[in-house]
């Protein structure tokens, strides 16, 4: 039979797919808007609700309502999944998977240790510096929302707000998102971890100017350890265990 006769393969075809790729410094810094946003609107149904659940327009009242103890925490809870499928939005239009860009990967319980510790010693500084100063231990602000949860019964709430939902949203942000785009940018590992921990500082405006020097300097640990070990888990656990702590110890003050 002739050869020439027999059918013969298709031409390969070019693949038409893009690589994945990373966002760099001002597609990182718009996306962080976005998925900030996200944050906001998903903290803000539940403001809303609250408002418009009272009733009445009293600017007084409403007030009163939006620094309630349950009104911040289902907030704080609600603005959780806004973020995760902000972020899930954005990766997904940078065709890299979700888990791989925000660095959601565990790493060693040597690295956790040494994180943990490196915490404890940090935060226990400030609050030498504190008493000496003759400052409050904890924000004010903490203390005024533990109460009024506890009065709403809600206490349990505000707990999962501020130990689970509030660092898992924060970090996604910050060292996941914010720190890969602008780490792999001009502005290299320094500059990502000194840029994204204003950023996270400046997410906590119901703090005085002392505990802003507090929280940008956790923000500096928490990006070093995002550095070192590659791990996001890794400052999103730690930064729920200080957030534990302070409210543990708000409450122990409080009590006191």
């Amino acid at each position: 039979m002739d050869s020439l006769s027999l059918p013969q393969p298709p031409p390969p075809v070019a693949s038409t797919l893009r690589p994945p790729r990373i966002w760099k410094f001002w597609g990182t810094a718009l996306w962080g808007l976005f998925i900030f946003a996200g944050m906001f609107v998903g903290q803000a149904v539940v403001i809303a609700y609250f408002v418009l659940r009272q009733g009445s327009w009293d600017l007084a009242a409403a007030i009163h309502v939006v620094g309630a103890g349950l009104t911040i925490s289902l907030s704080v809870i609600m603005g959780m999944p806004a973020v995760l499928l902000a972020a899930w939005v954005a990766t997904r239009a940078s065709r890299t998977p979700f888990v791989d860009y925000l660095a959601l990967r565990w790493t060693t319980w040597q690295n956790f240790l040494i994180g943990a510790v490196s915490l404890a010693v940090l935060v226990g500084g400030w609050d030498l510096l504190s008493r000496a100063l003759g400052r409050e231990v904890t924000p004010g602000f903490m203390g005024d929302v533990l109460k009024s949860a506890q009065a709403d019964g809600a206490l349990w709430l505000l707990v999962i707000a501020f130990c689970v939902a509030a660092p898992i949203s924060e970090e996604i942000m910050a060292r996941g998102f914010l720190y890969r785009g602008w780490s792999e940018s001009r502005l290299g590992v320094p500059g990502a971890i000194f840029l994204s921990s204003l950023v996270w500082t400046s997410m906590h405006l119901q703090y005085s100017w002392f505990f802003f020097g507090e929280v940008f300097t956790i923000g500096l640990l928490l990006g070093y350890f995002r550095y070192r070990t590659g791990s996001t888990w890794l400052t999103i656990v730690l930064h729920g265990l200080n957030n534990t702590a302070a409210t543990i110890q708000t409450f122990w003050l409080a009590g006191s």
